[in-house]
């Protein structure tokens, strides 16, 4: 789940993967920003079993994304919890469901030009790929990448002035996107998540 807010988000991004625990119960994460500054704090278990209210206060921000992972690629290591975080040359946070089919092929190709990878997750391929582009724009670079990339997933990409859904060419994953009352908008795996934090459904990804 993703929300660009006018207040902080945290709490409705916790909301909100309470009722997404069923897509996964390995680890749970949140990413928080204002401007530049990011906040994360994520771990292995339940949602609620990783945040507590200390780490609730620090999660201030207007936007950020939530996940709930499931072991797929990777190991089961805190390492592989999501949002990730990549702070050049844009500050990106990612969030991503589904499997990669191309992933060795990708991650071998981006060692052997020197990408260092931090995890074992496929989820890692797609921010190697944004940052090795020779595009000009950073949407130019994200497309790019995106067109890299083969198999079914969505992703859930923040900066700090949007946040960008994406789907696999066939739509196998779902994603829906909402707006709340207060002109917040929210982009989530399921309708559940939209309705608990009091956003209409606009339509699917």
């Amino acid at each position: 789940i993703g929300i660009v807010g006018q207040s902080d988000v945290a709490a409705q991004l916790y909301d909100g993967l309470t009722v997404l625990q069923h897509r996964g119960q390995d680890a749970a994460g949140i990413a928080t920003a204002s401007g530049s500054k990011i906040r994360v704090h994520k771990g292995n278990g339940l949602v609620s079993d990783v945040f507590d209210e200390a780490s609730m206060q620090l999660l201030q921000g207007n936007y950020g994304i939530g996940h709930c992972r499931y072991p797929t690629a990777g190991s089961a290591g805190c390492d592989e919890a999501q949002p990730f975080y990549v702070n050049a040359p844009f500050g990106i946070m990612l969030a991503h469901n589904g499997n990669l089919t191309n992933c060795l092929s990708l991650r071998r190709k981006l060692e052997d030009e020197g990408a260092i990878f931090h995890s074992n997750s496929d989820t890692e391929v797609l921010m190697h790929l944004i940052r090795r582009s020779t595009q000009r724009t950073f949407m130019d670079k994200l497309k790019e990448s995106l067109n890299t990339v083969h198999g079914g997933f969505a992703y859930l990409i923040m900066t700090e002035n949007a946040m960008i859904g994406a789907l696999d060419p066939n739509g196998f994953r779902p994603l829906s996107l909402g707006k709340m009352k207060n002109g917040a908008y929210v982009l989530a795996s399921e309708t559940c998540a939209l309705d608990i934090v009091g956003a209409e459904l606009v339509r699917n990804i």
